[in-house]
């Protein structure tokens, strides 16, 4: 079973921390329901999760995916019986690109010598959440805003925001621990949806892998993130070449390289 282990973020906010991946899961507790943002990569991930969730609280709950990376996606069928809800572009995203994303993992699980991952990965049934109709959804006694920030990680990122414990759950927009990754990235919108999430004044922000952070973290990584999206402008405008770049970017050649990629 990974290992695993809570960390309080704010009354009746929790994130559970798992070693694989350095990933960042949560759940919100109010009165009446209970909101799980993102599920795990597997359903036995996802199941760990969820009986961790049921320690904390009986309440009926309800999934919010913050985008649809297999590492927060592909545990939402332990969440029997929830209402799935996600960016509208979520939802086609999983579509288009699950299959794709299970077989390059579960093809790099067993390159390291961990199969037992990559079956757990290859089992793992894809639930797909509905689109989020906007505004804020009731826990009762709790009031959380789901907001779409705009492109960055990806084209369909939302946030969590718990406004009474200045606490925001990022999704990857925010990565602690680790440079972002590009991959399905906007580089160039990526440092205004950082500006919308710090919009939203938060004490605490989760981001999807590593330990929780402030927001002057967000901050640096939000000028960090533009000095990589500057650097693919000018690479694209033939001022600078590509080692140039890389050379003067902020982040590993292999991230860097991702950005590039993206514009």
């Amino acid at each position: 079973m990974d290992a695993a282990r809570w960390v309080q973020v704010g009354d009746g906010v929790w994130v559970r921390r798992y070693r694989e991946l350095d990933l960042s899961l949560g759940v919100v507790i109010g009165e009446r329901w209970c909101l799980v943002v993102d599920t795990g990569a597997d359903e036995v991930q996802g199941a760990e999760f969820a009986a961790a969730v049921r320690e904390l609280t009986p309440l009926p709950w309800t999934v919010v995916i913050t985008h649809a990376h297999f590492d927060h996606a592909f545990g939402t069928a332990a969440f029997e019986g929830a209402a799935v809800w996600g960016h509208a572009r979520c939802r086609i995203a999983l579509r288009e690109t699950a299959e794709a994303q299970r077989a390059e993992w579960a093809g790099r699980y067993r390159s390291e010598g961990r199969p037992e991952l990559a079956e757990r990965l290859e089992r793992a049934r894809v639930i797909m959440p509905d689109a989020w109709p906007g505004g804020n959804l009731d826990l009762g006694g709790r009031l959380v805003r789901l907001v779409a920030p705009g492109p960055g990680h990806t084209d369909h990122d939302l946030v969590v925001q718990v406004p009474d414990a200045g606490v925001v759950f990022a999704g990857d927009l925010v990565e602690q621990g680790a440079p972002p990754a590009f991959g399905d990235a906007y580089p160039a919108a990526w440092p205004l949806a950082l500006d919308a999430v710090l919009g939203l004044e938060p004490v605490t922000v989760v981001p999807g892998h590593g330990e929780p952070v402030d927001a002057d973290f967000v901050r640096t990584q939000r000028e960090e993130i533009a000095l990589v999206a500057r650097l693919c402008v000018d690479v694209r405008a033939g001022l600078i070449p590509v080692e140039a770049a890389v050379e003067r970017s902020p982040y590993p050649e292999e991230f860097t390289r991702e950005a590039l990629a993206r514009v």
